[in-house]
């Protein structure tokens, strides 16, 4: 028997479910370790983090999409690595979120979700793996996602919002990754210690925040016109 393909909007809603569960997962589970103040807050923050991600990267294998849908993430993915690497002698300067924005722009919330995770990972191999690779992966994952989202809810038609949610962007991968440092490290977790964490940590998100801007104004027009093109021309499915 075959079984009916899903809608459009079937397959959207399934989709987004991934990103409901990790949305609310780790937030929950990173509450319950500052909570309880739990002994292996590292090792288990560490986990919570791989079961936000494992949602993602299933239901994207469970599409099936062809090999030549593939090729695009696999190439802005490589542009985005390059990019950190470029700029790795500017500490906090970097075009990397700037072409996941543009990447999930142009073919959907999956797409710029895989882009970013992907860039954390291939980046690392270069800066370093660590506890902190799945974190970055997450961070970068889910700003491709949000971006992507909000391109298919029309909430991107005039540049100046896509340059305000770059901006905004930074800063949600900066408070992702210091709250991460704050549960895992800072022992015991106060107040006073965790404002010390996030304004340090506020100097570079304000430095990629900008940066992010400033890539994406010349490259969001040109590259996203290109993008659209070669997904006509080679029937790419946006996801």
């Amino acid at each position: 028997m075959i079984k009916p393909e899903r809608s459009p909007q079937q397959a959207d809603s399934y989709m987004h479910l991934p990103a409901i569960f990790s949305l609310i997962l780790l937030p929950v589970a990173l509450l319950l370790l500052a909570y309880y103040q739990v002994e292996q807050t590292a090792l288990l923050s560490f986990v919570a983090v791989i079961a936000a991600l494992l949602p993602f990267f299933i239901s994207f294998e469970r599409r099936k999409l062809a090999v030549r849908n593939l090729l695009p993430i696999v190439v802005m993915t490589a542009l985005a690595s390059a990019g950190r690497l470029l700029f790795a002698a500017v500490p906090g300067f970097k075009p990397v979120l700037a072409i996941i924005i543009v990447t999930a722009i142009s073919f959907g919330p999956a797409s710029g979700f895989m882009t970013g995770a992907l860039t954390a990972l291939a980046s690392n191999l270069f800066f370093g793996q660590g506890p902190w690779t799945p974190w970055q992966m997450y961070a970068f994952g889910l700003i491709g996602y949000l971006a992507g989202l909000l391109q298919e809810k029309a909430a991107f038609k005039r540049p100046l919002f896509v340059y305000i949610y770059g901006f905004f962007s930074a800063f949600l991968y900066g408070i992702i990754l210091d709250t991460w440092h704050v549960i895992s490290f800072l022992k015991p977790i106060t107040w006073q210690g965790a404002i010390l964490v996030f304004g340090q940590g506020a100097i570079f998100n304000f430095l990629l925040a900008v940066a992010t801007v400033v890539f994406l104004i010349p490259i969001r027009a040109p590259w996203t016109r290109q993008l659209e093109r070669i997904k006509q021309k080679f029937g790419l499915t946006a996801g």
